[in-house]
């Protein structure tokens, strides 16, 4: 059976416009889209209310997720399109969808005035505890966002792809997660900017002149370990252009204000033995909540 893009679909703006993306990402990839429904059991005297009655639950457990696939296969001619409803607890369910998957989209309301992402307790359970990478796709998300503007300043798929965005930690740089950023950008034919965010040190002034000659120094050698990180990946992947962006400040910042020009960001979760703690870590988390464009988050050792 084939690896597949699977999409937790429940009816919602988010999690239709998360299926759009993941139509188009199963395209990139070649791969079959996976449409999965879960349907979990209402308590029975909930489940005997007259807001909660059958109808609700056919609508969603039959035609609704058909409808969905129907739109998806017309809009993407030859994407085969696979629909799987199934019954349990939803983040449970999903995250054991991921054992077929190559990876896992979710939807994720947009927060008003923010332009970020409500990453809802399913969701968070789900990137913390799903061995592939997950993606959180906006309500709202266009195709036409994940691309440059035309000429004439309008929206267009047309045109070339916006940059991926990779948030890289150089003390602790992994590979899984850097090939996984080098090949979504080589499927774009776009840029890979690579984030990495350094501290300066405590009681750092920056209006001081010794302390911008130290902060230089610092960003020269910064600048190079970053270099060093990324060679081999440039020899493997010479088509793919790198941008090396390296700076003082927090990461979690420097990756927001990037995804406002970016197609996806791409950040990694250490997978955690431990059945304590959220799994996510802080800069992941703060990117999830803050970033205006889809987020990869992939799990590495």
């Amino acid at each position: 059976m084939p690896r597949t893009v699977t999409v937790g679909l429940d009816g919602s703006p988010e999690s239709l416009a998360a299926a759009e993306w993941a139509a188009r990402e199963a395209g990139l990839r070649g791969l079959p889209l996976r449409l999965v429904n879960v349907w979990e059991p209402v308590p029975e005297p909930m489940g005997q209310a007259p807001l909660l009655g059958a109808d609700v639950e056919h609508e969603w457990r039959e035609p609704a997720p058909r409808r969905a696939a129907d739109g998806i296969r017309l809009r993407n001619p030859g994407l085969e399109v696979i629909v799987g409803q199934l019954s349990g607890t939803a983040a449970k369910v999903l995250t054991e969808e991921t054992k077929d998957a190559e990876l896992l989209v979710l939807g994720s309301r947009g927060l008003s005035g923010l332009g970020g992402y409500l990453v809802g307790s399913v969701g968070q359970s789900v990137v913390a505890h799903a061995t592939v990478p997950v993606v959180l796709v906006r309500a709202g998300e266009q195709a036409a966002d994940e691309h440059l503007r035309d000429p004439a300043g309008e929206p267009s798929v047309a045109t070339p792809y916006r940059p991926v965005v990779l948030g890289l930690d150089t003390d602790r740089p992994d590979d899984v997660l850097i090939g996984f950023a080098f090949d979504a950008a080589a499927r774009r034919d776009t840029a890979l900017k690579v984030v990495h965010g350094w501290k300066s040190p405590p009681h750092f002034a920056h209006g001081i002149p010794e302390h911008r000659e130290l902060e230089a120094e610092l960003g020269r050698w910064d600048g190079a370990v970053l270099a060093e990180v990324l060679g081999p990946w440039k020899f493997k992947a010479p088509d793919v252009e790198v941008v090396e962006d390296a700076r003082p400040g927090k990461p979690a910042h420097h990756l927001v204000e990037a995804s406002r020009g970016a197609s996806l960001v791409v950040v990694g979760r250490r997978i955690r033995r431990t059945p304590f703690g959220t799994h996510i870590g802080p800069v992941t988390h703060a990117v999830l909540h803050h970033a205006t464009a889809p987020v990869a988050v992939v799990a590495h050792g």
